[in-house]
């Protein structure tokens, strides 16, 4: 029913969430309508895009509060909750459901809590979940102490204030999620050439299409700020040509449109950690580094060969990583194991998110936006 019968604006229920660094509504997708176009159509109504200030809707005028969820029910026996990513952009009319992202992967299950698609399983609850962007399975848990969850706990995360309950989320497939494989030329590093330049570069994807390049093969110490990085121009445009070459070069096509494969540089850490990146969403510069983007850099910091190989500084011999990605707001830490029994393989990849609910109710979309009965 149209709680505003007089009105041209049709109510869309949904909750507001913060899923690590980033945020947007997430919605039952009983609740929007059928079919791709239509869903999109609401989407873009509800961020308020194309606008670079997504003044008209929920949209925080950022790449990474231009995001939204869709959650729906799962299979016996299979998994527990089905999960699509929706990215938008200020600036433009696009969706796109075809990557993964982590952090707002760490909101699905909180999400189905609230919205009663999912019962508490006594003092914690894991859930398995599908994304639906890439088939890729994960197991996520969550604090339900009596049944109820909390939101309140001791868990850090850089780019976040304060601290909040950890949200565990254990990769279950990330191989290839979008690429054909975890290295899709089969090389852990490969010659990417353009316009007279020729640098080295490892194209992988565990969770995430990433590009890696060392920041001094581009004249860069891999350690500039995120507004130093957006205003150079020349390095941008060295990067999207680079972008480009690469996405033919892992069966991706022609990436002009598309938001992946991220850039990367790299640079040995400075802080402590592992390695130090600069992480491109893929034109503007991340404050911080997306969960799946640091499970990739965190995977060549483990594999022989790779760019990162030489500048990455782990601790101990074992098939058990922690890898810790320094990044422009702070650190971002990962469990990766690798398997003995298969040089090169990655048996799983694990970390700490946090989430919660910032409002629930209904966004209020033009009814036009809506697929007429």
């Amino acid at each position: 029913m149209n709680a505003f019968p007089d009105s041209d604006l049709r109510p869309v229920p949904c909750i507001l969430m913060r899923g690590g660094t980033s945020r947007g509504p997430f919605f039952r997708a009983a609740d929007l309508p059928a079919g791709e176009a239509a869903r999109d159509r609401l989407l873009l109504a509800a961020m308020g895009s194309p606008d670079p200030r997504q003044i008209d809707g929920l949209g925080g005028a950022h790449p990474l509060t231009s995001k939204a969820g869709i959650v729906s029910g799962g299979i016996a026996g299979e998994y527990d909750l089905a999960f699509l990513f929706a990215q938008l952009q200020p600036d433009a009319d696009t969706v796109d459901t075809a990557p993964n992202c982590g952090n707002m992967l760490a909101a699905v299950v909180p999400f189905a809590l609230e919205a009663g698609m999912l019962a508490p399983r006594g003092d914690t609850t894991r859930a398995r979940v599908l994304t639906r962007n890439t088939g890729m399975l994960c197991d996520i848990t969550v604090p339900t102490p009596g049944g109820r969850l909390r939101y309140g706990g001791d868990a850090r995360i850089d780019g976040v204030p304060g601290t909040a309950a950890p949200i565990v989320i254990d990769f279950l497939d990330t191989a290839g999620s979008v690429c054909s494989a975890l290295l899709p030329t089969g090389n852990p590093r490969d010659r990417l050439v353009i316009d007279g330049l020729a640098v080295d570069a490892t194209l992988i994807d565990n969770g995430m299409p990433m590009v890696l390049l060392r920041a001094t093969d581009l004249g860069r110490t891999g350690y500039e700020s995120v507004i130093a990085l957006n205003e150079d121009a020349s390095l941008k445009a060295t990067l999207e040509a680079l972008r480009l070459a690469a996405g033919h070069s892992m069966g991706l096509g022609d990436a002009s449109g598309k938001s992946y494969p991220k850039m990367c540089l790299i640079a040995a850490p400075r802080d402590g950690g592992t390695l130090a990146t600069r992480c491109f969403i893929p034109h503007v510069c991340h404050a911080a580094i997306g969960v799946l983007a640091a499970v990739t850099a965190g995977t060549a910091c483990v594999l022989r060969g790779t760019v990162a190989d030489g500048i990455a500084r782990l601790q101990g011999s074992g098939p058990v990583h922690n890898v810790s990605i320094e990044h422009p707001s702070g650190e971002f830490t990962i469990e990766i194991e690798t398997d003995p029994e298969r040089p090169g393989t990655i048996a799983r990849s694990a970390l700490v998110r946090t989430a919660r609910p910032i409002m629930r109710g209904e966004v209020l979309v033009p009814a036009s936006a809506w697929p007429q009965d």
